[in-house]
């Protein structure tokens, strides 16, 4: 199953929102992501059916072995694309921003060869 950019942001909220060890639902999902509960509830199908979590008894959200490695590595190009712009001069915010679009469309070439830049000559 290729994941579609709406399937690694919700990967990568689930992954954010579960950081410390916390268990979420996926209404926390909603709240976070601001998204119907019929839209979450529908994407939440296709990620378990795709292999990436798993429900468990009481609907707590658990990402698979598959899916903890893909919202890592979306997670990671926001991180590093948003310090990238940050040092350009961007605000924050927009860096932010713009990192989220990007994220998801970038080649793997690309992003590591602005990771190597950004150890090299960032901070």
């Amino acid at each position: 199953m290729q994941l579609q950019e709406s399937g690694e942001m919700y990967l990568e909220t689930i992954y954010l929102l579960t950081s410390g060890g916390k268990s979420i639902r996926a209404i926390d999902v909603c709240e976070h992501m601001g998204y119907s509960k019929p839209s979450v509830s529908r994407a939440v199908s296709l990620l378990k059916s795709g292999g990436y979590l798993t429900v468990e008894v009481g609907g707590s959200l658990v990402l698979t072995e598959k899916g903890r490695e893909k919202a890592e590595k979306t997670y990671r190009r926001h991180t590093v694309l948003t310090e990238l712009f940050s040092l350009l001069g961007v605000s924050r915010e927009v860096a932010a921003e713009d990192a989220c679009k990007i994220e998801h469309h970038i080649s793997d070439e690309t992003m590591d060869a602005l990771e190597r830049h950004l150890e090299k000559y960032g901070k």
